[in-house]
């Protein structure tokens, strides 16, 4: 079957992509708002941009009613914000985190979601996350007709469990069946990892 997009409207466009795009990584973002309120959505539309420097994106839509979201409007105030790498067992409090929300009401305390120091960052971080990258924006794009939020962000830190690293000669190994990361597939679908296999490169 061949299927032309622009014979499709962008709710269909959405639900093919998002069933066909997969598995997708979900970025889990903590930001603070000017009045000190913390928020914390999931956002699949994410990936790694470069490693020199260490950028990553997420791509935002809008709320219900076309305000901006208010991971959005805290990133850009503010220029800061954690991405956490969120686990399969953390998946019912995440999507509870999509829910939305008055911007002066906090997703961490609608959901008794726990905070740990994140030493050296300005924000903290969710203590059940075994993996968080204190970021800061440096960019934004507007793009498509909605329109969407490119929020494009460098790594400042990075905060690992023990457990899930080893280090050997200043190269790391991180485990990802320790992590056990979360995958977004479409519809109310996720997945976790399957056994972890290695495929040589060629050089």
């Amino acid at each position: 079957m061949n299927i032309a997009f622009d014979e499709l409207s962008a709710n269909q466009i959405y639900h093919l992509m998002t069933q066909t795009i997969i598995p997708r990584p979900v970025a889990w973002v903590l930001t603070q708002s000017k009045q000190q309120i913390l928020n914390l959505a999931p956002f699949s539309y994410f990936t790694p941009l470069s490693s020199s420097p260490p950028l990553m994106m997420i791509s935002v839509g809008k709320k219900p009613n076309g305000d901006k979201k208010d991971t959005v409007v805290n990133a850009m105030e503010s220029n800061k914000l954690v991405v956490h790498i969120a686990s399969v067992g953390s998946s019912e409090a995440m999507t509870a985190t999509a829910a939305t929300l008055e911007h002066d009401q906090s997703e961490i305390d609608a959901n008794n979601l726990e905070l740990s120091t994140f030493e050296g960052f300005d924000l903290p971080r969710l203590s059940e996350a075994k993996v968080a990258f204190g970021c800061e924006l440096v960019d934004t794009i507007e793009i498509g007709d909605t329109p969407q939020t490119l929020l494009i962000m460098q790594v400042k830190l990075v905060h690992i469990d023990n457990e899930l690293i080893d280090i050997t000669d200043g190269k790391a190994k991180v485990y990802a069946d320790q992590l056990d990361p979360i995958s977004r597939l479409g519809l109310g679908e996720y997945a976790g990892l399957t056994a972890p296999f290695t495929v040589s490169r060629p050089k």
